[in-house]
């Protein structure tokens, strides 16, 4: 979107983006009328967040007062930060944040977007799907829509959700038993998915490991089915795509984790919260092992973030949701730059 600036071209964005306004309000008013805090978190952070697939921006921060400069991020999701102030005592918090993902342009990727993210100490995961659906219908009525729209097709948030576990959708699209390939839960065997994949018909890459074995059949056969008609809750993820999630008390190989899809586009991702400060030094240090191997590089970890997990925090669930692919569904735009005010360049 070159020259966003010109008038003729910002009034082909203006009624999306009076439709964005009117979903802002409406959430503001959803997470008030629950008791939810609004809150506002630094974008700079010595951890941008952990996930190996994940690319960050670097700054350097210079402070005058001890003449260092100190390098830090921009944070991928405001989650660390978030959980410090559960920990400090606020039990229901939400943010609309700007967030900063490197190496990411698409129609539905951009490299700063908008996240909202709200936790709830003493709910489940369980209680935030219920919770979700309820702030996506509320989103869509405020825009004026009948349904959500992506590619052709459509799911009405206001219709009974779907839900479906993540093996089942294995089993039920691609014949996969994929708990069978992982018979040690925290490391699965990427030779056995291979195999499997395989013989559904999908051809593994030499040197595939699990977790991108995962994706390639998940991208396939799987993700382009959910959410049509309705939105879809896929949950109970294997527990080695979990880092920030707790395991399931009733199945220890799957995390209290989901994901909602709408006209196969994700747009949100939650976790019952893993409040354990051991295991997620754990988790961290796996995933910055991974994020070496794939990519040569790593981040640094935030100690101040297990600081507050020692000190204890919560039983809690929180979730991340795309607002501007909320807003992409909910006005029928084909592309993140139609909802934005103005793009990065």
């Amino acid at each position: 979107m070159h020259e966003w600036w010109r008038p003729d071209r910002l009034a082909l964005r203006r009624s999306r983006l009076e439709q964005r306004r009117r979903i802002l309000g409406a959430v503001r008013s959803f997470f008030d009328e629950r008791d939810f805090v609004e809150v506002d978190t630094p974008a700079i952070q010595v951890s941008p967040g952990l996930e190996p697939h994940l690319q960050a921006f670097a700054t350097e921060l210079h402070d005058p007062q001890e003449s260092s400069v100190l390098r830090r991020y921009l944070h991928t999701s405001p989650e660390y930060a978030m959980k410090k102030l559960l920990v400090a005592g606020l039990p229901r918090i939400w943010q609309l944040a700007h967030v900063f993902r490197d190496g990411e342009r698409s129609a539905t990727h951009h490299p700063e977007f908008s996240m909202l993210e709200w936790y709830r100490a003493g709910a489940s995961y369980r209680d935030l799907m219920a919770e979700c659906a309820a702030l996506v219908r509320v989103c869509q009525q405020a825009a004026g829509a009948e349904a959500l729209t992506w590619r052709g097709h459509t799911a009405d948030a206001a219709r009974q959700w779907q839900r479906i576990a993540v093996v089942e959708a294995f089993h039920e699209h691609c014949g996969i038993d994929l708990l069978a390939t992982a018979p040690d839960p925290d490391r699965p065997d990427a030779a056995r998915l291979a195999a499997a994949a395989a013989g559904a018909g999908i051809t593994p890459h030499p040197g595939d490991d699990w977790e991108t074995l995962f994706f390639r059949i998940f991208l396939e056969r799987i993700e382009p089915r959910l959410g049509r008609g309705a939105p879809t809750i896929l949950y109970g993820y294997p527990v080695s795509m979990a880092a920030l999630s707790r395991r399931r008390a009733d199945d220890p190989r799957l995390a209290e984790r989901f994901e909602v899809y709408v006209c196969g586009l994700e747009l949100a991702n939650a976790f019952g919260e893993l409040t354990d400060p051991a295991e997620q030094r754990a988790r961290f240090v796996a995933d910055q092992a991974r994020k070496r191997a794939l990519y040569g590089e790593t981040y640094p970890i935030d100690e101040d973030f297990l600081a507050a997990l020692e000190c204890g925090m919560p039983a809690c669930a929180g979730i991340a949701l795309g607002f501007d692919r909320l807003v992409m569904l909910a006005t029928g735009a084909g592309d993140i730059e139609e909802v934005l005010w103005a793009p990065v360049r």
